[in-house]
Formats: C-alpha cells, sequence, structure tokens
C-alpha cells in the first residue's frame, strides 16, 4: 500500500494539459468539503522532477487548487513513478 506524504504546495508543477480543465464551481465545492471534513480525503498523485526540484501534477488537479484557495501549504500526495518508454 502507498503511504501519502506532504510536499509543499508551492512546490508543485501543474502542467499546461491540465489548465484549461479547471473548474472553479468543482474546486469551491471540494474547499467546502475539505473543511468539512477537517482533512483531504483522497492524496494527489504526482511525480519527482530531479532536474526542476519541483514535483508534477499527475492527477488531482481539483484537489489541488481547492487546498491553495484554503491557504495550505501543503498537501497529502503519493508520489509515483514516471513513465519509462
Amino acid at each position: 500500500m502507498m503511504k501519502a506524504i506532504p510536499v509543499k504546495v508551492a512546490e508543485i508543477y501543474v502542467p499546461s494539459k491540465f489548465k484549461g480543465q479547471l473548474d472553479a464551481a468543482k474546486v469551491a465545492a471540494l474547499a467546502d468539503e475539505i473543511v468539512g471534513d477537517g482533512e483531504l480525503k483522497v492524496p494527489i498523485q504526482v511525480r519527482r522532477d530531479e532536474t526542476q526540484k519541483r514535483y508534477v501534477l499527475i492527477a488531482g488537479l481539483h484537489r489541488l487548487e481547492a487546498m491553495r484557495a484554503l491557504g495550505e501549504a501543503t498537501i497529502a500526495c503519493y508520489i509515483v513513478a514516471a513513465r519509462k518508454f
């Protein structure tokens, strides 16, 4: 079983392929849910980018943006390996 680790929100890069997919209503609903539950239920998925010293978002755009909207400094993440071609 994978273990989620906290990652600084500021260290997560969102690739341009996600930029047009953001739904503000979904972000607001998730932020309300996080406040109500007191935590993020499902961690996002990121991969390490060692050359840039950052993490790259793989899945969880709306959860990430909800945590940003709430002013959270960190977010629970699953670190996944980049695909090898």
